[in-house]
């Protein structure tokens, strides 16, 4: 009769820690195996997850969580973590509407304790914790897990900066998976990652600062020679400057050096940091070989892995349509430069990076460099574009402020994910964009309703004398094909795309749907039920008030429609200039409510806020009858 599997019988880390250590590895094989069948019918982030295996049974193994605080970074790497703690049969569910996110979250359980899904803020998330169980006298130990790409953020090394100057119990731990700052050096290296470790060398160490503090001269002395020592054998000296004691590299793969080093770190007071050396894919042939194309997957045959669909007509992206543009342009003008904040293939960067190299600018996960990096640039004639998705735009916001549209810059920005994301939910939805840059002076922005315009309004960015920003969704648009030219579009002129049947039809009935962006695509489909007159704006600023005011003459009520946060947003301008102008139509604003929208499949969120077809209809009805329900009507 077959044995239960290990798995099967862990519900908590309790669980977890009531095992032999001998038991641990058969535990992360079957964690591992768990992982690739359950992503492969779900989909959801897979390399990353299969690199951590050891390190979440090791930290669970030997910390008392959740007493004892385990923070994430960006989170992308915690399905093992949620299926030790609790949540196997959720995985079913991953990242669907009411299932598991695909991301840390405190709503969803006692042992995710801080909620994530932005890189490098797990530092200074464990740095507050630490204080405040200092503070409140309770013994707990608080450890941050970082990956290397996220360790090349400002914030990290501002919370190291500070957390050195600071007596709290913190662990950070370093998961280096792919910068390789360096690599194990076998048993030596583990002997001493965990002699560095232990109670024995760090008592030393402690005893001799004692004796030498008398003689300050030969306590530095002392202290300066046993930098140089490590760092012989370890390459921590910027780490032990910062105040940490560094330990490492280890093999985050081998249990039974990890979890003996982790008991050692966990009964050491002060902050401490370890560097473990892991591999995305870890466990998984595929995973291992092609690491990005298995970093964020869709359903797939686990056994076969990721197969083409050879005869198989797909549309492009939007992200594919910026790609192709930005090396046609960078083919035409020599002054482009292009930029990402560590999204090369996520922003379709990567033709444009094999073609130019030497204008190609990867800057690490630094957005607030990565638009001053621009605006520099720009001061010196070039003509920088920013890639970047519209959430992780928010962390550079000051700097785009402050060192691009107030002095006016040419840096122009194309901006992905606008709009919901679908299943990586309310940490990745573009929602606030068009509200938080509406509000700059000198701004022109941009939202294309289909593959051609986008193309165009890239274009028109790119010639601009100023900042400028466009802005698509994530995925397909309607299946428009694309010009091969480059062509402009005429700044702040809309364009009608429907007009209203019944000309006889009163002034007092008529309704002009004013479409943002994706929102035409419904739009022109309610405007058939309603018979309305359609307006693809185009334009967010400056809007086409000439127009604006053309309709208002002859239209008994406005509808702006926009896949942003309706407060501050393009109706918010509609209104604005119907104010300026001293216009009196009636304005109903739909757009995403004032709250974050969970993780879900994106056409079945949008119904559900009522900006599909058939919810633009009720709303618009709801109005017209005086009994609007979830909207804002401006009167």
């Amino acid at each position: 009769m077959p044995s239960t599997p290990l798995l099967d019988t862990i519900d908590s880390p309790a669980n977890l820690r009531s095992l032999e250590r001998g038991q641990l590895t058969q535990l992360s094989q079957e964690l591992r195996t768990f992982l690739i069948e359950s992503v492969a019918k779900t989909g959801g982030h897979l390399s990353s997850n299969l690199g951590t295996v050891e390190l979440t049974v090791a930290l669970h193994y030997v910390f008392d969580t959740p007493h004892d605080r385990l923070v994430w970074d960006v989170g992308h790497q915690t399905y093992a973590h949620k299926i030790l703690t609790g949540r196997r049969a959720g995985m079913a569910k991953l990242r669907m509407q009411d299932g598991v996110s695909g991301f840390p979250r405190r709503a969803e359980s006692p042992y995710d304790t801080f909620g994530v899904g932005h890189s490098s803020t797990s530092i200074s998330a464990a740095l507050g914790m630490a204080v405040a169980a200092r503070n409140k006298g309770e013994e707990r130990c608080v450890v941050a897990i970082i990956g290397d790409g996220a360790m090349s953020a400002g914030q990290a090394f501002e919370a190291l900066n500070n957390a050195g100057v600071i007596d709290a119990n913190l662990l950070v731990i370093l998961n280096d998976n792919d910068m390789s700052i360096s690599s194990p050096v076998g048993a030596l290296n583990k002997y001493l990652a965990r002699l560095l470790s232990g109670h024995t060398f760090n008592a030393a160490r402690k005893a001799g600062e004692k004796v030498l503090s008398v003689v300050p001269s030969m306590l530095q002395l002392a202290k300066r020679a046993e930098e140089h020592v490590k760092g012989m054998i370890v390459p921590g000296t910027l780490f032990e400057e910062l105040g940490f004691n560094y330990i490492g590299p280890i093999d985050g793969h081998d249990l039974e050096s990890l979890i003996p080093t982790l008991q050692n770190l966990r009964e050491l007071s002060g902050p401490q940091f370890l560097h473990i050396i892991t591999r995305k894919g870890q466990g998984y042939k595929l995973a291992e070989a092609d690491p990005i194309l298995y970093h964020g997957v869709s359903k797939f045959d686990s056994a076969g892995g990721i197969q083409p669909q050879p005869g198989k007509t797909v549309k492009p992206t939007y992200t594919q349509i910026f790609g192709d543009w930005l090396c046609d342009m960078a083919a035409q003008d020599e002054h482009l430069i292009g930029i990402t904040p560590a999204m090369c293939e996520g922003s379709g960067m990567r033709n444009f990076a094999q073609q130019h190299p030497r204008r190609y600018h990867d800057v690490g996960i630094a957005e607030q460099h990565a638009v001053t990096f621009a605006a520099g640039l720009a001061c010196e004639g070039m003509r920088p574009v920013l890639a970047i998705y519209s959430t992780f735009l928010q962390r550079a916001y000051d700097q785009w402020i402050h060192d691009v549209a107030l002095q006016n810059l040419p840096v122009m920005l194309a901006i992905d994910r606008g709009g919901l994301v679908g299943a990586d939910g309310a940490t990745h939805n573009g929602a606030f964009d068009l509200s938080y840059l509406t509000c700059l002076p000198n701004m022109l922005i941009m939202a294309p309703s289909d593959e051609n315009e986008c193309r165009k309004m890239l274009t028109t960015a790119y010639r601009h004398e100023g900042p400028s920003a466009v802005r698509y969704p994530r995925g397909n648009g309607p299946g428009v094909a694309v010009d091969a030219t480059l062509e402009t579009l005429p700044v702040g002129k809309a364009e009608v795309r429907r007009e209203i049947r019944q000309e006889d039809k009163p002034a007092g009935q008529r309704i002009a749907l004013l479409a943002f962006g994706s929102m035409l695509t419904p739009a022109l489909a309610a405007a058939e039920e309603l018979d309305a007159t359609v307006v693809n704006m185009r334009f967010v600023k400056p809007l086409d008030e000439t127009l604006l005011k053309t309709l208002a003459a002859d239209h008994a009520l406005f509808v702006s429609l926009e896949e942003n946060t309706v407060i501050g947003g393009a109706g918010a301008e509609i209104a604005r200039c119907l104010e300026r102008h001293g216009l009196t139509v009636p304005l109903l604003r739909l757009g995403l409510p004032d709250r974050f929208i969970d993780h879900g499949d994106t056409p079945t969120l949008l119904a559900q806020l009522g900006l599909d077809a058939k919810g633009i209809v009720a709303s618009v009805s709801s109005a017209l009858n005086g009994t609007p329900q979830d909207t804002n009507l401006n009167t």
